[in-house]
């Protein structure tokens, strides 16, 4: 196996590796160039030529500009060949189209995937590289938010590394969703500006473009969006491409962004007149389409501009792949022979109506045939339970904006209801549920139920996920097409969340079951035995401990906080949402805040309790719960007695990066979502893959989790999807004030403004949430059992030899959750598409 640079930039040499450098040029087709080490290697040519700057006046920016093409002309090659294997074969591929890619960086993650580490090592040592600083040069990239992108990024990585032929399709966002700053508690957002410099990865493609009609103008007037009706115009689709490098450098897939442009960039007449604003008015709105991840959605223009992003990316993605598909097959028939297209969520559900106005008007097909075509050509995975999620678009906007489209939507919709009529005579009520159009005054298309009308494959993420989508959320749909309808439990790359973000750990395993894990992860399960093994039990602890140390290191010099690593670094990382319930794990920290108060001698292993996440800019209920976060740090931190036994931390910015820091760290990771609302979950994976306990809720892949390690080795808690369900109509939180005296306890704290006290009555907000609005997510249902969960963790930790042995168990049968795997099933069960290797 190759060796691995660890986090602190000092060479770590994998067990039984040598101390010779091989050159891996052959493989990449390359021979004639050195990377690194003389004038004429690529490195060094990058580094002299690329910015025309004398070499002593190169700044680290430049240097990562340089290295990273380095690494870019090593597998180009394989790129090439890749693309040209593809088209020789006339493979198969699959087109997975999502609104997000949360790639991180790419540097360590190409350099791993490609084997490269003896050649970089090589070439820090001769160079004098500071390989740490030359990384944190690399913003993350800012394509995604949350688990939805993060997940097609390990989609990605999977198809590559499996040699599955398959391009991935987003938007090229100039600024990602935002950058988190805390000041005074309060979240606040700022641009993220991660293109300020040349990416280096990225190649533009401007001979590819594609031209998106849409059958108004759209115009900016006093910084927001109007559609002007009557006047047809069109957008420009410019392609760039990154690579997606398979582990082991043979396949290198292509991801494939679109920025927006106009057909002109100025108005030289309008400019010569001097009206130098209008006469780039076009561009600027143009450019406007894929200047931000996720606008603002609580405004109607924020929607709008979501509107057109989703139907831009369909539109391009669908003609490029269409034009891909005809230059090596003259029959439409083949179409669902040649393309699998996945919709990773509702976002791109308009590929239903636009790949039925391609085969219908430009092929010319009748509406069976186009009709059988779509729907065994597309796929659609569904990633979530909640309504708001299950995107609704006003008819208004189709009629103004996409006409045809509305044509073929209501088209779809008459014969799916005549279909219901047919089969269900006199059961209107079915027929209004399963319709594509929500009638009223306002009528909105219902995107989701398009997206399940529209393809042949409707799978959720987890399998209590996907039963309650049958069972609940589109009952009517499932019933019509139960064929349809499957799992497909989330994974992660096991590459870049256990091999690169935790190579101590790694190395551990290694050494002890050997490198086949790094693409078979159910080989992990070798590890079992050895969790009863005292001397593969200490190496296991001493990987934690120094990840925590590293964590708390590099902690100190980023941001100056210190944390203790002797503490239980106890952590939930996710986007802030209610029902992710953040604010829960805040009153189980008050609870045990005040037992520490009541009684300073009570015997409480001390903890250090991390979160992480942003909140939506206008959900203001998830910033004031951030707020309540950083105030109780600050209370806590401001207690003498606390000290070296209690510590809250917010970690602003959370991303990619943070995120592989923190992992390997952690001994606890939070799942504490209310059953019935988390689709899935990844985070919860690759905590549990890098030794760390889980504490949570019998709620989306924590479930199959719990089933694959056992129970017993887990600190589930808290009421079911079904009790969720059953409780609804009669729960009162009142009752948990009235009757629980901790809870009581710690609500009076928090409503006397304990926490709050040069800002009286901040929190009355939570108040209403938790009681006088009665509770939704069912913090306070579930308080006390998650508090006796916590109590059964600190009685294991007590016990390090035991606490030791269920982390080794958990790491060993946390092998189903790659997402090889998942790869695997959708490739057998959905796509049908097979491997293409490149030679």
């Amino acid at each position: 196996m190759n060796d691995t640079i660890i986090a602190d930039g000092k060479p770590a040499q994998a067990a039984g590796s040598t101390t010779s450098v091989p050159k891996p040029h052959p493989q990449y087709g390359c021979d004639a160039y050195e990377f690194a080490g003389s004038d004429d290697a690529l490195y060094e040519r990058h580094l002299g030529f690329d910015n025309i700057v004398d070499r002593a006046a190169i700044d680290p920016r430049e240097r990562f500009e340089a290295f990273a093409h380095a690494v870019r002309d090593v597998l180009s090659q394989r790129w090439l060949k890749t693309k040209d294997t593809y088209m020789r074969q006339n493979a198969k591929r699959v087109y997975y189209m999502s609104m997000e890619f949360l790639i991180g960086r790419s540097l360590a993650n190409n350099v791993t995937n490609m084997l490269l580490d003896p050649v970089v090592r090589q070439a820090i040592k001769d160079d004098d590289i500071d390989w740490i600083a030359l990384l944190e040069e690399e913003p993350d990239a800012g394509l995604g938010n949350g688990g939805l992108g993060r997940l097609a990024a390990c989609f990605l990585d999977s198809m590559a590394t499996m040699q599955i032929p398959a391009v991935g399709y987003g938007l090229r966002y100039e600024y990602g969703i935002f950058k988190q700053i805390i000041h005074d508690g309060w979240q606040q957002e700022q641009p993220d500006n991660w293109l300020r410099r040349p990416d280096p990865w990225e190649v533009a493609r401007p001979h590819e473009k594609v031209e998106v009609k849409l059958n108004c103008t759209l115009e900016i007037r006093e910084g927001r969006l109007h559609a002007i009706p009557g006047r047809p115009s069109t957008l420009i689709g410019v392609p760039y491409d990154r690579p997606a490098v398979g582990y082991g450098g043979k396949t290198v897939n292509t991801l494939r962004l679109w920025a927006a442009s106009a057909p002109d960039y100025f108005d030289f007449q309008i400019f010569s007149h001097g009206d130098f604003v209008a006469a780039v008015a076009e561009t600027l709105m143009a450019e406007s389409i894929t200047r931000v991840l996720y606008p603002d959605d609580s405004t109607n223009s924020g929607q709008e501009l979501r509107f057109v992003q989703e139907y831009f990316l369909v539109a391009c993605s669908l003609a490029d792949l269409v034009r891909r598909f005809r230059r090596s097959n003259d029959d439409w028939n083949m179409l669902p022979e040649k393309a699998a297209i996945q919709l990773n969520d509702t976002h791109p559900s308009m590929a239903v109506p636009e790949l039925m106005r391609i085969l219908l008007d430009d092929a010319k097909l009748g509406w069976d045939h186009a009709w059988g075509l779509t729907l065994r050509t597309l796929g659609y995975t569904n990633h979530t339970l909640l309504p708001e999620a299950l995107e609704r678009w006003p008819v208004a906007w189709f009629e103004t904006l996409l006409p045809r489209h509305l044509e073929i939507i209501y088209e779809i919709n008459r014969r799916l209801l005549d279909s219901v009529r047919t089969r269900f005579p006199g059961d209107e009520g079915k027929v209004e549920r399963v319709s594509l159009i929500e009638e009223g005054a306002d009528p909105h298309v219902r995107m989701a139920n398009l997206a399940i009308v529209g393809s042949h494959s409707t799978n959720g993420v987890a399998e209590i996920h996907s039963e309650l989508l049958r069972k609940i959320t589109v009952k009517d749909l499932a019933d019509m097409f139960p064929e349809r309808f499957g799992n497909k439990t989330n994974g992660v790359t096991p590459r870049r969340w256990l091999l690169l973000c935790n190579p101590l750990l790694s190395g551990t395993i290694t050494e002890a079951i050997g490198e086949g894990w790094v693409t078979d992860l159910s080989q992990l399960r070798k590890l079992a035995p050895l969790a009863g093994d005292q001397a593969f039990r200490d190496r296991f602890k001493k990987a934690k401990r120094e990840a925590k140390s590293q964590f708390a290191s590099w902690l100190k010099t980023s941001s100056g906080q210190t944390v203790d690593p002797e503490t239980i670094f106890d952590c939930q990382i996710k986007r802030i949402h209610e029902y992710k319930r953040q604010l829960l794990n805040a009153l189980r920290i008050v609870v045990l805040y005040n037992r520490l108060r009541e009684n300073p001698n009570l015997n409480m292993a001390p903890r250090t309790f991390f979160f992480g996440g942003k909140a939506a800019p206008a959900y203001h209920l998830a910033k004031l719960i951030i707020k309540f976060i950083e105030n109780l740090a600050g209370t806590i931190d401001g207690d003498p007695a606390m000290k070296g036994r209690l510590k809250v931390v917010f970690l602003p910015e959370y991303d990619v990066s943070l995120a592989e820091r923190l992992i390997p760290a952690s001994d606890v990771s939070n799942q504490i979502s209310t059953a019935g609302f988390e689709a899935s979950g990844t985070s919860n994976m690759k905590f549990m893959m890098n030794g760390a306990l889980t504490i949570g809720t019998r709620d989306g892949a924590t479930v199959e989790m719990a089933q694959e390690a056992g129970e017993e080795n887990f600190f589930l808690f808290g009421l079911t999807a079904d009790q969720v369900t059953e409780s609804r109509g009669w729960y009162n939180p009142q009752w948990h004030y009235d009757h629980d005296p901790e809870t009581r306890a710690a609500l009076d704290m928090i409503f006397s403004d304990y926490f709050s006290r040069y800002e009286p009555g901040v929190f009355a907000e939570l108040r209403d949430t938790l009681l006088t609005r009665g509770d939704h997510y069912m913090h306070l249902a579930d308080l006390k059992s998650y508090l006796d969960a916590d109590g059964r963790l600190l009685d294991l930790y007590a016990n390090q030899d035991d606490w030791t042995r269920k982390v080794i168990l958990n790491v060993a049968y946390s092998g189903k959750f790659s997402s090889d795997r998942t790869i695997a099933e959708y490739a057998a069960d959905i796509w049908g598409v097979k491997p293409c290797p490149v030679l």
